[in-house]
Parts: structure tokens; sequence; C-alpha cells
């Protein structure tokens, strides 16, 4: 009997030894296979840890950096277009490169040196006119499709603006800023101001900030149409709305390009102003995003070194004195 209850014992034991070493397996596996464990990959599906899904863009805080294919030869020019928010930014980038690859002329705007904006920029990228796409907004779903990747190089905000002859002195909230720009609120004296007319003067639609505004502030809805009070620009240039804002315009633009003018006052967002770099940091300013620069997923050493360039401290650093945030 006593033999009996010795070989249960044992058998006991050893299913237990037994059981302990494949549960410690399978966690092992699960800790460090591709297929499972942290990259979210569901049994039996192999993912690439550094691919992004063309599903699930970057959204506009996302600093995620892809790997990049460099396969293809170096060009004899280092053509970019793209955004005019970032042509400042762009123009110095360039002179820090030269510092890196003296031998490698880079040129940003086709075709005669003048900036295009944001979405006609990634129609040259993907086009294959440009080698690099300044972008003040992530990348679109369809976008990610064409093969694109968006490498974020700094945080930005915009700030919305009026005259500084505006008699209106208040702030707006997001609603409120919204309806402005889809025509639902029409006159100042609507949120607290004067008997005045709103006159929206809308940036060009191959602003890339065009469509970040749509898409943050209108939650992707349509802006109001244009008419008597309601301008869209033709051209993707920041200076010639702030001269349209009179005693009763209304427009936006990213902050570094109006913080200094003299003619314009920031209206405070939600009670936050774009000036703030703390609520950027954070996240609390409404109007806050990433910008990119956007290269096919297969391009050249050359694009890499230029982006590597641009991530650096020395390319941060050039970030910050343009009047960017470095990420």
């Amino acid at each position: 009997m006593a033999k009996g209850n010795n070989d249960t014992a044992a058998l006991i034991i050893a299913f237990l030894v037994t059981a302990g070493l494949l549960g410690g397996g399978f966690w092992f596996f699960s800790r460090n296979s591709p297929q499972l464990g942290e990259l979210g990959g569901k049994p039996g599906e192999t993912l690439d840890p550094t691919a992004r899904s063309s599903a699930t863009p970057q959204n506009a805080t996302d600093t995620t950096v892809p790997n990049l294919d460099t396969s293809l030869p170096n060009p004899a020019v280092l053509t970019m277009d793209g955004s005019v928010t970032m042509v400042a930014l762009m123009k110095q980038l360039q002179i820090a490169y030269t510092q890196v690859n003296p031998s490698l002329q880079t040129t940003y705007g086709l075709p005669d040196g003048k900036p295009n904006g944001t979405n006609a920029g990634i129609r040259n990228l993907v086009e294959g006119r440009a080698l690099i796409a300044a972008s003040s907004r992530p990348l679109k779903p369809d976008e990610y499709q064409a093969g694109l990747q968006g490498i974020p190089i700094a945080k930005d905000a915009l700030a919305v603006v009026v005259g500084i002859d505006n008699p209106y002195k208040g702030e707006l909230t997001s609603q409120q800023l919204k309806q402005i720009f889809q025509g639902q609120i029409t006159n100042w004296s609507q949120v607290g101001g004067p008997a005045l007319p709103i006159k929206v003067i809308n940036r060009s639609s191959d602003s890339g900030t065009y469509t970040f505004f749509k898409d943050v502030v209108l939650l992707e809805q349509a802006f109001a149409p244009d008419g008597p009070n309601f301008t869209t620009a033709k051209q993707d240039e920041t200076t010639p709305l702030l001269k349209q804002l009179g005693r009763n315009g209304i427009t936006y633009s990213t902050v570094q390009q109006v913080e200094k003018q003299r003619t314009v006052r920031i209206v405070p967002i939600d009670g936050l102003l774009p000036t703030d770099q703390d609520a950027i940091k954070n996240g609390t300013y409404p109007l806050g995003r990433v910008i990119y620069l956007a290269v096919p997923k297969q391009t050249s050493p050359a694009v890499k070194q230029f982006i590597d360039m641009v991530r650096s401290p020395r390319g941060q650093q050039v970030v910050q004195r343009v009047g960017f945030l470095p990420l």
C-alpha cells in the first residue's frame, strides 16, 4: 500500500514538472517569437515589426520612424518640394546639409525654387519629380499605399489670427472655430464681439495646413463654400492672407509665421495659445502637430543621409533656431 502511494506521488510530481516546463517554454516563445507577444500579431501571422499598416497612418503627434530601403543609386541633385509652412526651415536645413555632403546639390520647390505646398509636393513625390516632400500634416492612407513613409522631424502648432484692428478681443472654443469655418457662425456678435460679419480667409487646398485644419478642427467635414465673406486662396502663401484680414477677418497659419507679426493678434483656442511650448509638448493645445519629411520607402543613401542629418542634434538645433520645437 505504501509503495502504491509513493508511485502515485511520483507521478503527480512528474506531471507538475512537465506542465511547468511546457508553460515556461510557451511563455518564452510568446515573448521572443515575431508571431506573438508584444508585436500584437495573431497566432500564425508573421509581422514586420518596422512596418506600418496603410490602414493606420501616423496621427498628428506620432513620432515613430520607419526603416527605409536605401538600395537606389544616389541622385545628381536632391530635389525637394512641399510645405510653404516649412520653407524657412527647409532652406536652413539645406545649408546645414552642405556641411555633411558638400558635393550634392539640393533644391527646394519645383520647378523654379518655389515650393508648391504639402499636397502638391506629395503628388510630385509620388510622380517621381521630387525625392523628398516636406509635409505639414501626417500622410494619408492612400499615400502610404503609394509606398511613401513619413519621417517626423519637428513639432509645430497652428495659430488662429485676426487683424490687429479687429475689435473682437476674446478667445474661441474649438467648437466655435469649427462653426466659423463651416459657415454656421457668421457674425462676431455670436461669439461675444461686435456686430460685424466674420470674413473667413481660408488657405489654398494645396496646403497641408489646410488639410490638417480640416481634419482636426472640422473633424474631416467640409469647409463652407466660397461666398461674399468666405474666400479660399488660390496659392499656398501666408502673407497675402494676413493682408486681407482687415477689421473683421480670420485665418490660420503655423505659429512661427505669425507670432512676430505686428499686424495680427493670435486668438486663444480653448484658453490656450500656440506660443505656450509646454501646451504643445504635452498635447493640451488643440492645434499642435508634428511635421514630416515624406519619402518613398525605397530610396537612396543620400536621402537617408539628409533625413539622419535633420534628426541629429545639429539638425534639431536648426529646427529650434527657425522657431519649431525639436522632437
